[in-house]
């Protein structure tokens, strides 16, 4: 079923065109990315399809009654609504439809039973209680729990006022309410942002299992490895679409483009011969004064017009060569650092850590958000100083370091004249290494304050490869990048023939750079030789090892405990061959489907008493759970 179509979209801003007749459709179910340059449009066509912007002309259709839920930016709230309120706003249907029912209820409980207006009022009842429990009312505060726990939304957060979060903060949040909402349409712009490693793999889980259609803009291409299924690649105010996964588009894209650039090639060759007959029809015509060949030359020309012109494929885009210094280091040591412990008040970050970087390693430093990665940075850059121990650094290693937040010191110097103010050379050579970054023309000329953050990177990379670094450090590289400059940048770094060492919550990066990953869990570092693939698998070992049940020495068990008992305390289900074991399993399965019938004729009998309800059917829903998990035993 169709769930979106967009038909020749165009939009205007500011006198230039946006988008040139964008067109698409994405079907009921399907996970799309939206991808390309900065400034591409991506954005702007999922405000179109939000219904936040309108199009200057072209077509918008969606499927009649889809509910559409969009992240983008901090809606107005009521001055002191907290965590809380925020996520709850969700629910706003079943909230109403509580309220309702707690007011018939109170109706109920001022009645003898004896008025006529009583089995009215108790039918009412009844029907909002089906209704609500359509709506899953009674599962509101385990979705809540449930979201929050793999968003990192602490229940210490709930009671916080809204105004008070962070822009990350408040933006995560947002996205909390927006799962909650669980909308026929999604519509997500960079959802992983403001997300540790951990919870962009939920949310990857989450979305991957989400039955509605989701439609995502993001630079986060192992995201997109995982979720997406279709990409729509905005490119010249135009979208074409590709079905697979982000890398599956990347290989697809340049089998287009090469088909694209071989069919450019003949059509040209054939441009060239049909004017040059033209051409030459003319001229024989002058000389032999004959008009006919003159309309042979006419109707060539006709037939050059009316052709279908196939446009001329990017294959070679405008990209950053960077060209690095001398790189070499005598020493193999570039930095060390023994027991280093750092706190801030009574929070102890680092905890007696230890380091150890070698010459030409390229290593990613990651972990949750708040673990002391900047904080590590800081210390082995000497801007802040440990409470214990010490950190070296070798001889002769020459540190470029670059900031996730970059700022110059001068707001009003141009472009030009802040990368002159670093590197001495003259106006016509700052030019020259300046456009190798894509500062080209009147870019040179933009005061640094009013240029963006990927802006900012370029300019701060442009000055670094002028100078003779052996050891990079880097703080969130990729963040304000188009995916073309996080894969020019990638490209550039693995040539690097110096030392890496680099903070970054961008995992495809980190896979195609790292060659060793240090964790920092709980104040100290922990080693893992490979890229983010081994990583990962040798996390997922990890979970596995802590997750497997620990069973006892039946000579230590209690009497009358039997392993099947121990298993289900661990929540999983021993291997043996008995068929009692089975009769067993069976016996308790007849029974709790006694409990469940139970407990269902309980809630009809009471459907006046509002409290006792809700607790009968908390009670119904766990029996059932314990049940689907003995009929899972039973099967296998």
């Amino acid at each position: 079923m169709l769930e979106v179509m967009l038909t020749k979209i165009e939009k205007m801003y500011g006198g230039n065109k946006i988008l040139r007749g964008a067109t698409f459709p994405v079907l009921t179910g399907e996970k799309v990315g939206l991808v390309g340059r900065n400034g591409s449009g991506k954005s702007t066509l999922l405000k179109i399809i939000a219904g936040l912007e309108t199009c200057d002309s072209g077509d918008l259709t969606t499927r009649k009654g889809a509910s559409v839920g969009y992240l983008d930016q901090i809606p107005e709230l009521p001055e002191r609504s907290k965590v809380i309120d925020v996520l709850h706003m969700a629910f706003e249907e079943q909230f109403e439809l509580f309220r309702r029912m707690r007011e018939l209820a109170g109706q109920m409980e001022r009645m003898s039973g004896d008025e006529p207006e009583y089995e009215a009022v108790m039918d009412k009842y009844g029907t909002l209680l089906q209704l609500y429990e359509q709506k899953e009312g009674f599962s509101i505060d385990e979705k809540v729990g449930k979201v929050c726990n793999g968003l990192k939304i602490g229940a210490d957060f709930f009671e916080r006022e809204f105004r008070t979060l962070s822009g990350g903060e408040k933006t995560t949040v947002i996205l909390g309410r927006i799962l909650l909402q669980n909308p026929d349409i999604l519509l997500l712009d960079e959802p992983t942002n403001h997300l540790d490693m951990e919870s962009a793999e939920w949310l990857e889980g989450f979305l991957s299992k989400y039955r509605g259609t989701v439609i995502i803009v993001s630079h986060d291409r192992y995201f997109l490895d995982r979720v997406i299924h279709k990409i729509v690649d905005v490119e010249n105010g135009k979208a074409e679409t590709y079905t697979g996964n982000y890398s599956e588009f990347r290989q697809e894209k340049e089998k287009r483009m090469l088909e694209r650039a071989k069919k450019y090639a003949q059509q040209e060759n054939k441009i060239k011969q049909l004017e040059k007959a033209a051409h030459d029809l003319r001229e024989w015509g002058k000389a032999a004064d004959n008009p006919g060949l003159h309309k042979r030359a006419e109707n060539i020309e006709k037939r050059i017009e009316r052709m279908d012109k196939v446009e001329k494929p990017m294959l070679q885009e405008n990209s950053i060569p960077l060209v690095f210094a001398n790189t070499e280091l005598r020493s193999k040591d570039v930095v060390r650092a023994g027991h280093l412990t750092k706190a801030f008040g009574q929070k102890k970050i680092l905890a007696n850590l230890d380091l150890h970087v070698r010459y030409r390693e390229k290593v990613a430093l990651v972990g949750r958000n708040g673990a002391g990665k900047s904080t590590l940075f800081k210390m082995l850059l000497g801007e802040y100083l440990p409470d214990e121990g010490d950190v070296i650094v070798g001889s002769g290693t020459r540190i470029a370091y670059v900031e996730q937040n970059i700022s110059f010191e001068c707001q009003d110097n141009t472009v030009l004249e802040e990368f002159r103010a670093n590197v001495s050379v003259s106006e016509g050579e700052a030019r020259r290494l300046l456009a190798k970054f894509a500062f080209k023309g009147e870019d040179v000329f933009k005061s640094v304050k009013n240029i963006s953050g990927g802006e900012k990177s370029r300019l701060r990379l442009c000055q670094l490869m002028q100078q003779n670094v052996n050891f990079l450090v880097l703080d969130e590289p990729t963040n304000h990048l188009d995916i073309h400059s996080m894969e020019v940048l990638e490209k550039a770094l693995t040539e690097f023939a110096g030392t890496i060492l680099f903070i970054s919550h961008d995992r495809y990066f980190i896979n195609r750079l790292a060659d060793r990953i240090l964790e920092l869990r709980e104040g100290k570092l922990v080693s893992y030789p490979g890229n983010y693939e081994y990583y990962a698998e040798k996390k997922a070992q990890e979970k596995l090892k802590d997750c497997t049940p620990r069973l006892e020495n039946p000579s230590k068990r209690e009497k009358g405990t039997s392993y099947r008992d121990t298993a289900c305390e661990y929540g999983a289900r021993e291997k043996t061959n008995g068929a009692g074991q089975m009769t067993e399993i069976e016996d308790r399965i007849e029974l709790l489907e006694l409990k469940i019938r139970a407990k269902t004729e309980a809630m009809e009998s009471c459907s006046a008493d509002f409290a006792r309800l809700t607790e009968l059917y908390r009670e119904r829903v766990e029996l059932e759970e314990e049940l689907e998990k003995l009929a899972e035993q039973w099967l296998t």
